[in-house]
């Protein structure tokens, strides 16, 4: 008795599934596939943002100076 091989079916693929990159397609072709998708903010954008950042880290640094100040003074008070 002989068995015959298995018969492939072919597989459709879904349009999702041929965006998908492939391991064959390089590592540096997928990340300009994916760069072409990012939405770049504008030069107005960009410099309000960062100008925004800036601000905010300086005043977070202050208030964690202000706050380290203020109980290594209440310390020093203390434990004289």
């Amino acid at each position: 008795m002989t068995s015959s091989p298995p018969q492939e079916t072919p597989t459709s693929t879904s349009p999702e599934e041929q965006d998908k990159p492939t391991p064959k397609k390089g590592f540096l072709a997928s990340t300009i596939d994916e760069l072409k998708l990012v939405v770049w903010p504008s030069r107005q954008q960009l410099f309000s943002e960062s100008i925004a950042v800036i601000l905010m880290v300086t005043l977070s640094a202050a208030s964690i100076a202000a706050v380290s100040r203020f109980y290594g003074w209440g310390a020093s008070h203390i434990f004289r």
